[in-house]
């Protein structure tokens, strides 16, 4: 749902990447090129940009009015 804070694996504070991240990739950039990029180098924290997905949107459809 949400995007962690910390790399599950190795601990390393990834958050803060990911909206740059989110808005380039929307943009048409190529995923690997974007985390070279931002300087994610480990293969552990570019699975969690890779494998995030944001289901936000269809969760607060279901929420209390």
């Amino acid at each position: 749902m949400f995007f962690p804070i910390r790399c599950f694996t190795c601990g390393a504070v990834i958050a803060d990447l990911y909206e740059q991240y989110a808005e380039k990739t929307k943009a048409g950039e190529d995923a690997a090129k974007v985390l070279n990029s931002l300087g994610v180098e480990r293969y552990c924290c570019r699975r969690m940009f890779l494998s995030h997905v944001e289901v936000m949107d269809k969760v607060v459809k279901y929420g209390k009015n």
